[in-house]
């Protein structure tokens, strides 16, 4: 199938539509579990003359498995180009160091997944880079916060774990103005739900270890880009700068299961938001439950920016009981839903953010971040819905 051609699918058949392998026809992709490939003398030239990816020279530097994940990324994100690691954290990383250098600012959202935030407000003023952290809600706020040597403009489509939706468009418009790249880390939504490229975000991130992959059973990471401030090969430019310097590629398997991980996203999200959404629904009526953040709810404070975004509203929603033991109590009271760190899995799993994900946060910052002790964050899996209900309904009488 041509490119143009492909370009026509839908979501669902862009997702599990790729070449057979040229090989061996096969419809799932082998996978090279090697370290190494051999030199012939043409491909050896090649290299020289600067065709890095199209020749496989060592794991470090890419593997076919790895090269056809991104392929399916770009489909399904909408980019022009991606760059596959080890994690998300590691895009995180290899996007912020291929980007920036000592003396550069970032505007970020305070409301940002734990280990990014530690990351601006602590590694990264080892090196002379600086952050200010605002509510990205508050756009006058963002743009008072710019400053002359502001390089990128950081955010998340749904906030971790507030479930705050940003408008895309108007902070868009205020960093381009500028010069400003925009970043946008689309964990929580995944490319299902909405895709950022689509409404001018420069670099979109990717936990695949969450909704992509969608089973619990591989880490990786995905920078996926169409940008017109950025040149065309700056994921190719960092690809070789940046990541193979910082040693960060994704393993073969991994990019194996990702791919196969790919092929169900549509599927697997689209029951998850449905689930998510009956449950919103359920707490927010619940005599214990304090408050309820679902993007799709009309109580939620962006409720508004998230309809006209998104057709969707993802399959993560926080909500709060009276303090931190009641929280404890209910989740480890809990029977189907899953005690456990991470999200996105086909099984629903469950965390206090205050003292998991966000342990090393200061309780000041978790106070201006509006993370209480009593919030639980849950990622809805595949489980029947009623069930669900079932299982919080007695873990939420205990308290």
């Amino acid at each position: 199938m041509n490119s143009a051609k492909r370009e026509k699918l839908g979501f669902g058949s862009k997702a599990v539509y790729y070449a057979p392998d040229a090989e061996t026809q096969s419809i799932n992709m082998p996978i090279y579990m090697s370290s190494s490939f051999q030199y012939t003398a043409e491909s050896y030239q090649r290299v020289v003359d600067g065709e890095r990816k199209e020749v496989n020279i060592y794991g470090r530097c890419g593997n076919p498995a790895e090269y056809q994940f991104e392929e399916q990324m770009m489909q399904i994100e909408g980019a022009d180009a991606c760059l596959a690691t080890a994690s998300g954290m590691a895009a995180i990383s290899v996007a912020l160091f291929g980007l920036l250098k000592s003396g550069d600012h970032i505007v970020c959202d305070w409301t940002t997944y734990s280990s990014t935030h530690e990351m601006l407000d602590h590694r990264l003023t080892d090196y002379g880079i600086t952050t200010t952290f605002v509510n990205m809600a508050d756009v006058d706020a963002v743009a008072a916060a710019i400053q002359d040597n502001t390089k990128v403009l950081y955010m998340e489509t749904i906030a971790n774990p507030t479930m705050k939706v940003a408008a895309i468009p108007p902070l868009v418009k205020l960093a381009h103005e500028r010069g400003i790249v925009v970043i946008c880390d689309n964990t929580f939504a995944s490319p299902y739900v909405i895709r950022p490229l689509e409404w001018g975000v420069d670099l979109v991130l990717e936990s695949a270890t969450k909704f992509i992959g969608g089973h619990s059973d591989a880490i990786g990471g995905t920078i996926c880009m169409k940008s017109d401030i950025l040149p065309a090969d700056f994921l190719e430019q960092i690809r070789w700068n940046t990541m193979v310097k910082l040693g960060s590629p994704i393993s073969p398997f991994s990019a194996w299961l990702l791919l196969r991980g790919i092929q169900t996203l549509h599927v697997r999200v689209e029951r998850m938001c449905q689930t998510a959404m009956t449950l919103a629904k359920y707490f927010e009526t619940h005599p214990k439950v304090n408050q309820v953040w679902y993007p799709g709810l009309p109580s939620h404070p962006q409720h508004d920016i998230a309809v006209a975004q998104m057709p969707k509203f993802g399959g993560m929603l926080t909500f709060a009981v009276k303090d931190a033991d009641a929280a404890v109590k209910v989740l480890g009271t809990l029977e189907l839903a899953t005690f456990a760190a991470s999200l996105g899995g086909v099984r629903t799993t469950t965390q206090i953010p205050a003292t998991m994900a966000f342990l090393d946060i200061p309780e000041e910052q978790l106070a201006s971040m509006n993370i209480s002790q009593g919030m639980i964050r849950v990622s809805t899996g595949l489980e029947d819905a009623a069930d669900l209900i079932a299982d919080f309904e007695q873990a939420l009488a205990k308290i």
